[in-house]
C-alpha cells in the first residue's frame, strides 16, 4: 500500500530541524536588503533559509563462507572481501559525482558497511535525514533493522551497473510485501527502489530535500492564516507539514506603515529603490511612482517582520481592501524575486504546495487563479507574479495597478513563449493534489488580474476538467511533477499526475 505519511518520530524530527536551521540562519542578508542593498551579482540565492539534506550511504552485503555439498551463497556479485572493497570504491565515486551535480544542498556522510542487524546499532544516533541503501546482500532482518531506524529510505540495487545485487530479486517479496500479497512495509514503498540509475536517486533526494525544508517552515501571516472557502486549511497544513504560522494583525501592519511614512530616512530609501527599479531595463511604468515607492515601503516592513520572526516566507490576507492604502501586489513580486516566499490571500489550501515546489525547484513559485480549460489551453492570472521565474533573470514588466481596485502597483509580466511549466492544483482536504505540465503560449491581457499567462496543456482537456480540485494553483518553470508526487506522498497526500 502507498505510504500515508512520515512516521511520527521522523516527522517531528524533520520539523524541529527545519525550525532550528531557520533560527540559526545569519540574518545579515535580509537585514542588508531591508537597508536597500542590491541583489548579489549573478542573482540571489533562491532557496534562502534552506538546510542541506544529510544522507547516510550504506553498503549492505553478505559475508559468505563456502560449505561443501550444500548451498552456501545467495545471488550477488560481492562474494569476497576484495570485491566488497572494490564496490565500496565504486560507490564512493558515484556519490562524489552525485554530490557535484545534485543542484541542491546535499551532505553525504561516510559510507557505512552493514552485514547484520547488530551492525545497524551505531546508526541509531546518525544525523542523517535519509538512508541511501546499496542493497547488495544480507538478510531481510538486516534491511528491516535499517527500516526500524525511522528515517527516509532510498534503496539502490544493481542489475547491470556493476556487480549484481541480491535485493534486485527480493526487495519486493521479502521486504516491501513481507511474504504477503500487499505492501506491508511502512518506512518505504515501491517508489523508493531504484535500479542502476543514479539520476533516479538524485531526483528522489531532491524531492526529500524539498520536503525537509518545508516541514516546520515558519511563515508570517498578515491578517492571520486562512483558506480560500475552506476554514480548516491552516489546521490541515499544520497536520501535514507542521507549518508555523506567525500572526501579524492587519491593524499592527497598518500602524507600521503609517510610522514608516513619517520616517524620512526610510522614505528616501524607498524612493531611491523605486526610482532605480523604474529606470531599469525592461520596466515600463503605467501606475504612479508613488505607488511603486509604497510597494518598496511594504517590502522593507515585510523584511523587518520576517527577520523579527525568524521566517523566510510571508502571506497576506484581507489584502483586497489594502493595508493603510497600500495594495501588496508588487511587494509580493519583489519579495519572491529575492529568493523568499510571498503568497497572496493567506490561502493555506495552496501555500504548502508553493513552499514545497519552491524548495524542490529552487525558483520562485507563482500563486494564481485558474480558469476553465478549453481546446487544450488554460489561462492563469493574478496580480503578484514573480519576474525572476527562472531563478536568475528579471522578465520584462509593466508596472500597473491592482486590477480589482485600480489602485497601487502590480506587475504585468511578459512570460517567455514556449517555457515549460509545472502546474499544481491542491485539493481543499489536503488529500489529493493535481499536477500537470504545459508550455506558455501567450501573454493575453483581458480584464482580469494583471499577470496573465495562457498555457498549452500537455494533458487532455477533458481529463483536466474531470480532475480539477480546490481553487488556486501554483506554477513554476520546469517539470517537477515526479518530485512533487514523491515528496507529497510522504506526508499522506496523493498527487495525480496527468501526462500528455
Amino acid at each position: 500500500m502507498p505510504q500515508t505519511g512520515i512516521p511520527r518520530r521522523h516527522f517531528l524530527r524533520l520539523g524541529s530541524v527545519a525550525l532550528t536551521a531557520t533560527v540559526m540562519f545569519p540574518w545579515r542578508h535580509l537585514e542588508a536588503l531591508a537597508q536597500g542593498a542590491a541583489a548579489p551579482a549573478g542573482g540571489p540565492d533562491m532557496r534562502l533559509g534552506a538546510v542541506d539534506l544529510t544522507v547516510q550511504p550504506i553498503l549492505m552485503h553478505d559475508r559468505p563462507q563456502r560449505v561443501e555439498g550444500r548451498s552456501w551463497r545467495n545471488w550477488g556479485g560481492l562474494q569476497t572481501p576484495e570485491l566488497v572493497d572494490e564496490e565500496a570504491a565504486r560507490i564512493e565515486g558515484e556519490l562524489q559525482r552525485l554530490s557535484r551535480g545534485a543542484g541542491f544542498g546535499l551532505r553525504l556522510l561516510p559510507l557505512a558497511r552493514v552485514t547484520s542487524p547488530a551492525q545497524t546499532e551505531p546508526l541509531k544516533g546518525s544525523a542523517a535525514d535519509v538512508l541511501l541503501i546499496y542493497a547488495a546482500g544480507a538478510g531481510t532482518d538486516t534491511l528491516n533493522a535499517l527500516a526500524g531506524l525511522g528515517k527516509q529510505m532510498v534503496i539502490f540495487v544493481r542489475y547491470k551497473s556493476g556487480p549484481y545485487y541480491l535485493w534486485h530479486e527480493i526487495v519486493d517479496s521479502r521486504f516491501l510485501r513481507s511474504h504477503t500479497d500487499t505492501i506491508q512495509q511502512k518506512q518505504a514503498g515501491i517508489d523508493d527502489v531504484v535500479v542502476d540509475d543514479m539520476e533516479q536517486v538524485r531526483w528522489r533526494l531532491q524531492a526529500l530535500y524539498g520536503l525537509r525544508n518545508t516541514v516546520g517552515r515558519r511563515i508570517v501571516c498578515v491578517g492571520g492564516p486562512g483558506g480560500w472557502s475552506w476554514p480548516t486549511a491552516p489546521e490541515l497544513a499544520r497536520a501535514r507539514f507542521q507549518l508555523d504560522m506567525i500572526d501579524l494583525p492587519i491593524p499592527e501592519l497598518s500602524a507600521l506603515i503609517e510610522a514608516g511614512r513619517k520616517n524620512e530616512a526610510l522614505m528616501e530609501k524607498c524612493q531611491r529603490l523605486a526610482r532605480s527599479y523604474i529606470d531599469a531595463e525592461g520596466v515600463k511604468l503605467v501606475t504612479t511612482e508613488k505607488a511603486v515607492r509604497e510597494a518598496f515601503l511594504l517590502q522593507q516592513l515585510f523584511y523587518q517582520q520576517m527577520a523579527k520572526s525568524d521566517a523566510f516566507a510571508v502571506t497576506v490576507r484581507g489584502c483586497m481592501n489594502s493595508y493603510a492604502g497600500i495594495m501588496p501586489c508588487m511587494t509580493l513580486t519583489l519579495v519572491n524575486d529575492e529568493g523568499y516566499m510571498a503568497y497572496c490571500e493567506g490561502d493555506f489550501v495552496t501555500i504548502p504546495s508553493g513552499i514545497l515546489l519552491h524548495f524542490i525547484c529552487g525558483k520562485p513559485t507563482y500563486f494564481c487563479n485558474p480558469t476553465w480549460p478549453h481546446q487544450g489551453k488554460m489561462m492563469f492570472a493574478h496580480c503578484t507574479a514573480p519576474r525572476r521565474m527562472d531563478g536568475k533573470t528579471l522578465a520584462p514588466v509593466e508596472l500597473v495597478t491592482h486590477y480589482e481596485s485600480d489602485h497601487g502597483a502590480a506587475t504585468h509580466i511578459r512570460f517567455p513563449q514556449g517555457q515549460l511549466l509545472t502546474i499544481l492544483k491542491p485539493d481543499f482536504e489536503a488529500k489529493n493534489w493535481l499536477a500537470m505540465t504545459g508550455r506558455i503560449l501567450d501573454n493575453p491581457y483581458p480584464d482580469t488580474c494583471r499577470a496573465q499567462v495562457e498555457v498549452a496543456l500537455h494533458a487532455d482537456t477533458q481529463e483536466v476538467i474531470r480532475n480539477m480540485r480546490g481553487f488556486h494553483c501554483m506554477l513554476a518553470y520546469g517539470d517537477y511533477t515526479r518530485e512533487i508526487a514523491y515528496a507529497a506522498n510522504k506526508v499522506g497526500i496523493q498527487v495525480q499526475v496527468l501526462k500528455g
